[in-house]
């Protein structure tokens, strides 16, 4: 890591290392009032600050766009609370640790946990996909506690020394693999694969160069990676879902495969699967609308510009 921060200019690493102590100060901070006042805490600040930051609007374009009948007022109700809880994610990062122990069973109820210890009896590769929904660190913290060897990806902060803080959490809470995305972490993902370990990924964001599904009846660039990635490998697509129940109290729930298409062309096969893919994200957003992080731009761009 020194090696690399000490390659880029010294303006770039010292505004890393201030960076770096701030997120050393947040996590002091909420480190020290404890998991439940921790939560409660960040996800009241955030249910302040977050309706006056300009990602409020594109989270509001994208609840009008999915919910046209729900009245303003319910919009924005729905998107305080989607801010709490978020809030309450980052309240609760310091002290995922908790869910790598004994805790974790009387925090989270994991329906369908037998799901995944057949396939890692069986030595049965999945592809696991889940969502930006509740706190989503949970779920690999779940996948952990079953002992299923899995790849877990994620996205790389830009400034090494966080990434480095934020990959040491989740090895704290149990994850024992994390893949970086990108074009190495896809030939690590199907090396995986290939060697019968399982992959997990999110599928719920926009990607600009990915197929195009349909999304809350909208045309969508979707990533097609778990699609490819299962039909190449033979790798049941499984779903994993997130719900907060309270608190500091959620449900994770392993839900049947998702069918992939047996169209014999192979482009519009990969484009029907995604479009399930999608439905099933649709389908739990609807379930509890506040918990989804409503933030990312799923559309294209012209669909903020207008808001």
């Amino acid at each position: 890591m020194s090696a690399v921060v000490n390659t880029v200019p010294f303006l770039t690493r010292l505004g890393w290392r201030a960076e770096a102590l701030a997120w050393d100060a947040y996590e002091a901070w909420y480190k020290a009032k404890g998991i439940d006042a921790a939560s409660d805490a960040a996800g009241a600040l955030l249910r302040r600050v977050g309706p006056v930051l300009p990602v409020h609007q594109v989270a509001r374009i994208n609840m009008q766009r999915c919910f046209p009948d729900a009245a303003a007022p319910e919009v924005e109700r729905l998107l305080g609370a989607m801010w709490e809880n978020f809030g309450r994610l980052i309240g609760e990062m310091p002290h995922l640790s908790v869910f790598a122990g004994p805790e974790f069973n009387d925090r989270v109820e994991f329906i369908g946990r037998e799901k995944l210890e057949a396939a890692r009896d069986r030595g049965e590769p999945l592809v696991i996909i889940s969502m930006h929904h509740s706190n989503w660190e949970v779920a690999a913290a779940a996948i952990s506690q079953t002992g299923l060897p899995c790849h877990i990806t994620y996205r790389a902060a830009n400034n090494p020394l966080i990434d480095s803080r934020i990959s040491n959490t989740r090895k704290g809470y149990g994850v024992k693999t994390l893949t970086a995305k990108g074009g190495d972490g896809a030939k690590a993902l199907m090396q995986a694969l290939k060697a019968g370990e399982s992959v997990a990924l999110m599928n719920d964001q926009k990607m600009n160069d990915g197929v195009e599904a349909p999304f809350f009846g909208f045309p969508a660039m979707t990533a097609p990676g778990p699609t490819r990635l299962a039909m190449r490998h033979g790798a049941k697509i499984t779903p994993l879902s997130v719900r907060r129940l309270g608190g500091v109290k959620f449900r994770v729930e392993i839900h049947d495969p998702i069918e992939i298409s047996g169209n014999p062309d192979k482009p519009t096969a990969i484009v029907e699967t995604v479009t399930r893919i999608n439905q099933w994200v649709e389908a739990e957003i609807r379930k509890a609308p506040e918990q989804w992080f409503w933030v990312h731009r799923r559309w294209a761009k012209s669909v903020y510009k207008a808001g």
